[in-house]
């Protein structure tokens, strides 16, 4: 069973930064695209971007562009987010795919199969 774990959230002003982790226990992530989504209140969960399995490729939605960053190893996928505003706040959730659901074309959380449970991250003054 593979099993996710986010850290990292909290509460933040808006144009600072924070880093999210998304560790893994018992398995490796290096045969797996890791994404990021988000979820606000009220809202559909969206994705943020995600990295492929050579830990180079990344793509990621019109809205992280610029500002965040995603990285990994073998045992955990990291969000960068810098000059964060307020409606960046949501739950962050990481989750995994095949290489062949992270691409330019739309990166859809249906296609992602394992997920953790979430960490909220909040940005406000």
């Amino acid at each position: 069973q593979i099993q996710l774990v986010e850290s990292g959230g909290g509460l933040v002003q808006p144009g600072g930064s924070l880093r999210l982790s998304c560790a893994t226990s018992g398995f490796t992530l290096d045969w797996y695209a890791v994404g990021w989504f988000r979820q606000a209140p009220g809202k559909e969960r969206e994705a943020v971007g995600c990295i492929k399995s050579d830990y180079d490729s990344t793509y990621y939605a019109d809205s992280a562009k610029g500002r965040f960053t995603i990285s990994r190893n073998s045992h955990t996928a990291y969000l960068e987010m810098n000059s964060l505003k307020p409606e960046d706040t949501a739950v962050y959730y990481c989750a995994t795919a095949e290489d062949k659901f992270c691409y330019s074309g739309g990166i859809y959380f249906n296609e992602y199969d394992y997920w953790g449970q979430g960490t909220q991250v909040t940005v406000s003054s």
